[in-house]
C-alpha cells in the first residue's frame, strides 16, 4: 500500500537566514513531532521521543564543523585517505532545559566535556540575567554546540552567546542546537549572531500573546 502524502507544518526554509538549517522533512520525523506535542503522551513516551529528536540534531549538528584530511592504515595494511575533526567540541547546556539534551550528545560523542549556563529573567529589567556558569577552562578553543530545546523570543540564548564570547569563543564556533524555534526568535537571533549556525528540527508558527511558541509542546523541561 502506498504511503499517504501529509503536509507538514514546517515553515518554509526559504524564508530563513542562510545561517539556519533544519532537519530534513520527513514523515518520521513529523511522527515524532506529533508524539511529542500530543499532550496526552506520556511522560515516558515523551522522553523517549523527543531523546529520538535530539540524537538527529546533534548528528546534524556535527555535520557543520569542519574537517581536515586524515589518512590511517586499515587492518588489511592499506592505507585510507579520510578526513578528522578539525578540533575539539565541547556542549553547554541552557538551564534548566538545555540539561535534557546532555545525554543525546553524550551518545554521539564520546566523553564529551559539557559546561552549564543558568539564565532567568530579571525581575526589575525584564531582561535575561546571568545566576551561573560553569564552562570548560579551554572552551575558547572548542567548538561549542549550545543546546536548549525551544527558541521563543530568543532572549536566554542570545544571552547564553554573549556569555560564550566574553570567554572567548568566536561566534563561528558556536552551533545553536534545539527542537522548535519560533520564527521571530530565529529573526532575531541570527541577526545579532549572522556567522553563528542554527540546526533547529522544527520551526513553528509564532508566539502568542504570552510569548508561547504555537502550536509548540507546552513547558518542555515540565513534560521531561
Amino acid at each position: 500500500m502506498a504511503a499517504t502524502a501529509v503536509k507538514a507544518s514546517q515553515t518554509t526554509p526559504a524564508a530563513l537566514f542562510p545561517s539556519v538549517f533544519t532537519l530534513p522533512q520527513t514523515a518520521q520525523l513529523e511522527a515524532l513531532y506529533t508524539i511529542i506535542r500530543d499532550k496526552k503522551t506520556s511522560r515516558g513516551d515523551f522522553i523517549f521521543y523527543s531523546n529520538r529528536i535530539i540524537r538527529l540534531l546533534v548528528e546534524e549538528g556535527l555535520n557543520h564543523l569542519p574537517v581536515i584530511p586524515k589518512a590511517v592504515e586499515t587492518p588489511t595494511g592499506s592505507k585510507y585517505e579520510g578526513v578528522g575533526f578539525e578540533g575539539r567540541i565541547c556542549g553547554v547546556s541552557i538551564l534548566r532545559a538545555g540539561e535534557a539534551m546532555e545525554a543525546g550528545l553524550r551518545e554521539v560523542c564520546r566523553s564529551v566535556r559539557i559546561g552549564k549556563i543558568l539564565i532567568q529573567r530579571d525581575e526589575e529589567t525584564a531582561l535575561p540575567k546571568l545566576f551561573y556558569s560553569k564552562l570548560p577552562e579551554d572552551i575558547a578553543s572548542r567548538y561549542v554546540l549550545l543546546l536548549d530545546p525551544m527558541l521563543a523570543t530568543g532572549g536566554s540564548a542570545m544571552k547564553a552567546v554573549e556569555i560564550l564570547k566574553e570567554h572567548g569563543v568566536l561566534e563561528e564556533r558556536i552551533i545553536f542546537i534545539n527542537l522548535i524555534a519560533a520564527p521571530e526568535g530565529l529573526k532575531a537571533f541570527s541577526t545579532k549572531f549572522p556567522a553563528l549556525r542554527v540546526i533547529t528540527g522544527w520551526i513553528d508558527k509564532g508566539l502568542n500573546e504570552k510569548a508561547y511558541i504555537i502550536p509548540g509542546l507546552g513547558d518542555f523541561g515540565e513534560r521531561r
